[in-house]
Parts: C-alpha cells; sequence; structure tokens
C-alpha cells in the first residue's frame, strides 16, 4: 500500500506519522504557539528528527466553534510556513489541511505534497477536480457542516455503517475524475458524539474493506478528555493509548500533536505484528 509524494513513494504498510503545524491562534491545543517563523522552523525540524514522514499545515481552526476565516487569510497564514519549511527543509512532505480547491491549488504550486481536506469534497464542489488535475495524495475525511453547527448533526442510522457508505460514494466520484491515491480519515470529533467517536473507534477495522489506506486523527481530542477527565494539556497518555488500539485495528497514518510516542506506538505494535506473523 503506497501513495506518490512529488515522485516518492511512501509505503503505508509499516504506519507513518503525520505531525501537526497549526498556523492558527485559535487551535484547540497548540493555537498561537507557532505563528511567527523560527516557531514553524523549529516544530518542523524537531517533529522530523522524531520520525514524522508528513507535516499537516493547517491555516484554519476545525474546532466546534471556530470562525471563519477568509481564503486569502488562510493563504497568508499557510504559504510563509510552507515556503520557509521548504526553503530550509526542501525534503520536508508537507500536507496542506484546507476544504478549499483555491487554497490546496496555491499550496500544492509552492511545493506541499498532499491535501487534507476535512470537509471530504463537500465544501467546495471544485475540490475533488482541482486534486485530480494536481495529481497528489488526497486525505479525505468525513464530517457534517461547519466548525460552527458539526456538533448539531450527529444523527445517524448507524455511525460506522453511514461513515462507510459516505465514504465509497466519495472515493467512487474522485476516482472517476482520475484521483490515484485516497487516504480516508473517519474524521473523529467532527460532527459526532462522544458514543460514536467510540463506536468508530471500536469498529475502525472495517474501514480497511475501503482498500486505501486510514488515517487517525484523535490527538488530544475530547473524545480522551471527557472520558478520563483532562484537558488537552493532559491527554498525551490517552493520546498514546486510543493511538495503540488504531493501530491494532490497521491505521496506516497517526495524526498528532507529539511525534516522538506515536513513532513509539508504531513500533511497539510493529514487534506484536512480526510475532503474529511468525517473523521472530
Amino acid at each position: 500500500m503506497t501513495i506518490n509524494c512529488k515522485g516518492q513513494l511512501i509505503d503505508l504498510q509499516t504506519p507513518k506519522v503525520m505531525g501537526i503545524i497549526n498556523v492558527t491562534p485559535d487551535s484547540f491545543y497548540d493555537g498561537g504557539t507557532t505563528l511567527d517563523i523560527d516557531s514553524i522552523l523549529h516544530q518542523a525540524r524537531t517533529m522530523l528528527e522524531e520520525g514524522a514522514t508528513f507535516l499537516d499545515v493547517g491555516g484554519y481552526s476545525s474546532r466546534p466553534g471556530a470562525d471563519d476565516v477568509p481564503p486569502t487569510e488562510e493563504l497568508e497564514r499557510v504559504l510563509p510556513a510552507i515556503r520557509a519549511i521548504l526553503n530550509n527543509i526542501p525534503e520536508a512532505l508537507i500536507s496542506v489541511d484546507t476544504f478549499r480547491a483555491e487554497v490546496a491549488r496555491v499550496c500544492v504550486e509552492a511545493g506541499a505534497a498532499m491535501i487534507n481536506d476535512i470537509s471530504g469534497g463537500q465544501a467546495d464542489p471544485l475540490m475533488l477536480q482541482t486534486v485530480a488535475e494536481l495529481q497528489i495524495p488526497y486525505v479525505m475525511m468525513h464530517s457534517r457542516g461547519n466548525p460552527r453547527n458539526m456538533q448539531s448533526l450527529t444523527q445517524y442510522q448507524q455511525v460506522t455503517r453511514d461513515v462507510l457508505f459516505f465514504f465509497s460514494k466519495q472515493i467512487a466520484e474522485a476516482r472517476q475524475l482520475g484521483i490515484n491515491d485516497i487516504i480516508a480519515d473517519p474524521g473523529f470529533g467532527f460532527a459526532k458524539t462522544l458514543e460514536q467517536n467510540y463506536e468508530l473507534l471500536s469498529e475502525l477495522e472495517l474501514f480497511n474493506s475501503l482498500k486505501v489506506p486510514v488515517l487517525v486523527g484523535l490527538s488530544r481530542k475530547s473524545m480522551i478528555n471527557k472520558v478520563i477527565g483532562t484537558s488537552p494539556e493532559g491527554a498525551l497518555n490517552g493520546s498514546t493509548v486510543l493511538h495503540t488500539i488504531c493501530l491494532m485495528k490497521g491505521a496506516n497514518i497517526l495524526r498528532v500533536h507529539d511525534v516522538k510516542e506515536a513513532v513509539e506506538c508504531i513500533k511497539l505494535t510493529a514487534r506484536i505484528n512480526m510475532r503474529e506473523n511468525g517473523i521472530f
């Protein structure tokens, strides 16, 4: 199971880590900590040294209740970050976290290697066609509505089945347009209740039926904090527990704030898989 990033084939049979770099003032955990170029470069270097394969740069906060940001402001945030990283670390593989085709195109032209779309192609009717034209990997996440109303859109007949049905339709449309490298993200925390998040997690292995890599993004989210009674700042251990479960159920990419710990999860679960497969 591979994806092509700027001519480099990335094997996702061995899970990889995507480090989060939020260039926003209001993200739920690290908002405002990487707004200047020096801080962005420090975080990028640290994450790559700790084992991240991808860096996910986002300029639009998707936390519940976050304010809307116009495309011009989103670009003003992400473009300097992408250019600075690639000017200083040209080998970095940058994913741009955006649901806007216009932003995606400009960022890819600046050197981004992947698009991470929290709307799964629903927010911008031009997104799927744009990705097809750019011929880059596309992370397709399940969500409903927008950050201001998504938590009121949690009505499902059966959440895992409904999310899988969403992907079956969106992946078919993407394939028809000529998008080759598609990654599915179930969208933990997006238009889902606490119980629905854990239902998705308990049935995560069913997403392997999509025959595309699966990305999970649950690092330090409220689905952890509400259960163990902590804050995002205190949720590293909980994140590690859930990352381990996701890996055991077949996740291919962990999108995280804490790269070192996620890489350790991958190494340890790999040893279990090796033993089960009779490698040692």
